[in-house]
């Protein structure tokens, strides 16, 4: 057992006997890097079982200065929201891999931590950048970008088919619920002008169109009309939080930040995550005004967020970056 890791061995063995039985002896733990959020260990039994280890370190969150400076209304981090989301959307037949036990005491440690469905298999980005190279443990050699497209199109559908008249996580009378006389998208208006402020502070090519982004983002805020109901989104959905098991079942993991909420902010997330295989997710009925408004949010949002992983030493150094610049000159296009 390694033993720099988050829990002692011997609360990680109690904490497996107790969800799962005597039989269930922790072999070993592997921590899986590519989040920015929360730490996460695969976790080998003696019995051949694996599970996943959820560790939300704030300590160990890269955004970690913004959660704690953030309204707790707006979190979209913590177990909490973690276990909220999970109940409310397995309850809705939306797929996501399941919570086996989750520990909230805080008695030895000072984060909580939770064992989660390992659910095999590659996320979805593999299958449409890498279309034909299927999973190594799948019934079959390969599946159409097509068809699992069409089998997401479907779940975003029956999720944003989730109707609320208030925006905010999905229990209205939970702790800090959100402040429904100040519309959601100003929110959204209120962040792009604080990450566009910290982007133009080390960026000289943000710095030198903040007037015009600016402007341009209240042009666009100034056309949306009031709204009295929403429908519940993912809030960062891309096809790296979608998990692909056997070719064929979909599953969406990373989900703390759902709740409900305008559904333009999750299609100009996906339109900018699936590029041309967006034309599977497209809905005519949104709001076109709302969609162009959170399009640019959206670009600033990421510019800052990829400027924030570079200088906070996230692992990839390389996708920070592109993020950063990639979203740059997207916010850049839209003011021509």
């Amino acid at each position: 057992m390694d033993q720099q890791q988050h829990l002692h061995p011997e609360d990680l063995t109690s904490f497996a006997i107790q969800t799962f039985g005597h039989d269930y002896r922790p072999a070993g733990l592997t921590r899986l890097y590519g989040g920015a959020q929360k730490v996460i260990y695969d976790v080998a039994f003696t019995n051949g079982f694996h599970c996943l280890l959820y560790i939300w370190d704030i300590s160990q969150n890269f955004f970690k200065e913004e959660i704690e400076e953030a309204d707790r209304a707006w979190h979209s981090y913590g177990a909490d929201l973690f276990a909220l989301n999970h109940d409310f959307l397995t309850r809705h037949g939306i797929p996501t891999p399941a919570l086996y036990a989750l520990n909230r005491e805080r008695e030895r440690y000072s984060f909580d931590y939770a064992f989660v469905e390992y659910v095999t298999g590659p996320k979805l980005e593999t299958y449409l950048t890498e279309p034909g190279t299927g999973s190594a443990s799948g019934p079959s050699a390969s599946a159409k970008p097509d068809e699992l497209m069409e089998q997401f199109a479907d779940i975003v559908k029956r999720m944003h088919g989730i109707k609320g008249f208030a925006y905010g996580q999905a229990v209205a009378d939970n702790v800090n619920a959100a402040d429904q006389s100040i519309p959601c998208h100003r929110h959204q208006l209120m962040n792009a002008e604080q990450q566009l402020a910290y982007a133009a502070r080390h960026l000289e090519e943000a710095a030198a169109n903040r007037d015009r982004l600016l402007k341009k983002l209240y042009e666009l805020e100034s056309r949306i009309a009031p709204r009295r109901a929403y429908g519940f989104i993912h809030g960062e959905l891309g096809p790296d939080h979608v998990i692909v098991k056997n070719d064929a079942e979909l599953y969406l993991i990373d989900i703390e930040g759902a709740s409900f909420y305008d559904v333009e902010h999750e299609h100009g997330f996906l339109h900018l995550r699936f590029g041309e295989h967006y034309e599977w997710l497209r809905d005519e009925s949104i709001d076109p005004a709302r969609l162009a408004f959170y399009q640019l949010h959206h670009y600033l949002s990421l510019t800052a967020g990829g400027l924030k992983l570079q200088q906070r030493g996230f692992h990839d150094q390389a996708l920070a970056r592109g993020i950063m610049e990639s979203n740059l000159r997207r916010a850049l296009q839209f003011v021509g």
